[in-house]
């Protein structure tokens, strides 16, 4: 199938951030921990005509996608392409000083979203799948169907923040009981009528958050986010810039204590963004789906504390 088109949310953003503190024609090393499109990446490339990118992406039809654009690319002697999932950074890069800059976008691809066969989206009647790795074990069904009851809920309150959980819990088992469930627009029909009558139709869908919850759960997403937030910050050269772009409040969390747990356990760091930079409103109209986004930077300074202490974010 064709790769979708995908806009690079705060691109923009990012390259005058980039800008503000390396010149164009330094010899800079990147790392794009979700190539997705390769808008990032390809961005990149095209400012900065010394750079090097490496991207990651664990996504199939992405990387089938990129490797394509590199090949095309008058930059495919200047950027690397790696089949995993961004959490096994240190696999690849061994604790040490690697990159210049390093962002990772926590948002899920557009072309995940408009691919009704990915079961992301209640926009289309697809299989109820949601795994961004196709090779991972556990879809969004396989959970609706196996879970119970209180386990469904807890998923749908703690990653959906929804405050009519249990009765979609509760929809679930139901319906399940009586056939499995196997599809999207299952899982949309039953969050529509958990909804009482007058509250159906507003500005959110009532499967809005339900939908975000089993994805974060089938991908782990937060678990992953902690991991390799804490594994980036020892992997950025002196001077080097790690930019997170987040699209609810449960990443934008856990970015923000991370980067000031950095700070209390006296990292050579600088939190650049006090508050997080949000999308300009010409950028939101030309893409509403950036109107969630937050990036935060942190910047750093100098040696590591004589410790060495390699610093985790699990438990953040």
């Amino acid at each position: 199938m064709d790769y979708k088109n995908h806009y690079s949310v705060m691109k923009q953003n990012i390259l005058q951030i980039l800008s503000e503190n390396f010149k164009d024609e330094e010899s800079l090393s990147l790392l794009d921990l979700t190539f997705g499109a390769g808008g990032h990446s390809f961005s990149f490339l095209e400012k900065f005509i010394n750079a090097k990118v490496v991207g990651f992406d664990q996504d199939p039809e992405a990387l089938k996608n990129g490797y394509e654009r590199i090949k095309r690319s008058d930059h495919r002697d200047r950027i690397q392409l790696i089949d995993s999932n961004f959490c096994f950074l240190e696999k690849y890069y061994k604790k040490g000083l690697q990159f210049d800059g390093i962002l990772l976008d926590a948002g899920v691809s557009s072309h995940q979203f408009d691919s009704g066969e990915r079961g992301f989206s209640f926009r289309f009647d697809g299989p109820l799948d949601m795994r961004m790795n196709p090779k991972d074990e556990v879809s969004a069904a396989d959970l609706c169907n196996s879970l119970s009851m209180t386990e469904l809920y807890e998923i749908i309150k703690e990653y959906g923040e929804e405050k009519f959980a249990k009765n979609i819990a509760k929809g679930i088992v139901k319906k399940r009981d009586e056939s499995p469930l196997k599809r999207t627009s299952e899982l949309e029909d039953i969050c529509f009528h958990a909804y009482p009558k007058n509250m159906r139709h507003g500005k959110i869908h009532p499967a809005t958050k339900t939908f975000q919850a089993f994805r974060i759960k089938v991908n782990n997403e937060l678990g992953v986010l902690t991991d390799v937030i804490g594994q980036s910050i020892e992997r950025l050269k002196e001077g080097g810039l790690f930019m997170v772009i987040s699209f609810h409040s449960l990443e934008d969390r856990i970015v923000k204590h991370a980067f000031k747990n950095w700070k209390k356990e006296d990292y050579p760091i600088e939190i650049l963004t006090k508050k997080p930079i949000l999308p300009s409103s010409l950028e939101i109209n030309e893409n509403s789906r950036s109107r969630s986004a937050k990036l935060r930077v942190v910047r750093r300074l100098k040696e590591w504390p004589s410790k060495n202490k390699y610093f985790s974010q699990k438990g953040v």
